[in-house]
């Protein structure tokens, strides 16, 4: 029998992995076989290794797509592997340079324009990938926020559906995530992070910088709003599954999110978690948020209460409520619905901007 904490990472988790491209066999054969928490990394490392032998087998014999696709894979699973799993560090930095790897080798076999940016901040380089639509000479700009243990990686097929309507993306790690999280910690005020990244950007002639939003999932869906509230370059915002107010809701979190961000946050132990989650608060915040600003939520969500959304849409002077009845959190189990629905939204939007 597993025990809790894969038993509530299957729970919680299932519709995020598969929602971003991990095949739902895969799933169910990893984690089936899985007793202690302690296995999840070795068993999704190995899932990951599999697609990675797949991808270089296919590029041996010529196959680009079928190479490119497999190494997506393989990101995923190394990148999941490592998600909010916090039992060993070193293990955890090798599955997340993996996912890293692999999801370079994706962008040189389907998508070569791709880029990686390093971003100067904080004594460090804050890492980005930017990807630009085809035969788009100049598209405006969408700043794609991860939340507490997503990263970069994982947003390959979340930025394709605003890479088909025309949008340029930028997914960043930013203060406490990712490859950024190794010099940097979870920051309440994150919008230095994506007003770093527009001063890199600036001059740019491949990018209209004059339409720029931001989009954010879980604890991104706190960064957009406040990146918005306090950055005037973002013209829209799309906060999707986030909170209000953090720490309102710490104490109820999954132990192992709780764990997740006493490491993200650089907190000694739980209490100081506690503490500066409290800071994580759109109070007083909301009412500078005079873009326009789509809040997406889930009714059915488990870890983030839909009324703190509520609250969100109505305090931001320009904002629009979409509830699910049948979401749950981030509507990972209504992809089909929330994403065409977000791209679409911000494609009007930047094109209004402009």
């Amino acid at each position: 029998m597993a025990d809790a904490r894969i038993a509530s990472a299957v729970a919680n988790w299932a519709p995020r992995f598969t929602s971003q491209g991990v095949d739902p066999n895969d799933f169910v054969r990893v984690t089936a076989g899985l007793e202690r928490w302690e296995e999840w990394l070795d068993a999704w490392c190995a899932n990951g290794d599999a697609h990675a032998e797949l991808a270089a087998q296919a590029e041996a014999r010529g196959r680009a797509l079928t190479a490119g696709e497999a190494w997506v894979r393989a990101a995923l699973s190394y990148h999941f592997a490592k998600f909010v799993w916090m039992v060993d560090p070193a293990k955890h930095r090798t599955a997340a340079d993996h996912a890293v790897n692999a999801m370079r080798s994706a962008h040189r076999l389907l998508d070569p324009t791709a880029e990686r940016l390093e971003v100067p901040f904080e004594g460090g380089a804050m890492t980005a990938n930017l990807r630009r639509p085809a035969g788009v000479a100049r598209p405006p700009l969408v700043l794609l926020l991860p939340g507490l243990d997503s990263t970069k990686e994982e947003f390959f097929h979340w930025e394709n559906v605003f890479l088909a309507r025309g949008m340029a993306t930028l997914s960043l790690d930013g203060p406490g995530q990712g490859e950024t999280g190794y010099f940097s910690v979870i920051h309440p005020d994150y919008e230095v992070g994506p007003a770093a990244v527009l001063d890199h950007l600036a001059g740019r002639d491949d990018l209209d910088l004059g339409r720029v939003g931001v989009a954010g999932v879980s604890l991104g869906g706190y960064y957009a709003p406040r990146t918005a509230a306090f950055e005037p370059r973002i013209k829209a915002a799309c906060a999707i599954g986030g909170p209000y107010d953090f720490g309102e809701r710490f104490d109820e979190l999954p132990p192992i999110t709780r764990e997740t961000f006493v490491h993200h946050s650089g907190a000694a132990d739980l209490d100081e978690a506690r503490e500066l989650a409290r800071r994580l608060s759109l109070a007083g915040v909301l009412e500078r948020v005079t873009q326009p600003l789509l809040v997406i939520f889930g009714k059915l969500d488990r870890l983030i209460p839909y009324r703190q959304a509520e609250r969100v849409a109505a305090e931001a002077p320009n904002a629009e409520l979409v509830m699910y009845e049948d979401g749950n959190h981030v509507c990972n189990n209504l992809p089909y619905r929330y994403r065409p629905l977000a791209g679409d939204w911000m494609a009007e939007r930047l094109a209004e901007a402009g």
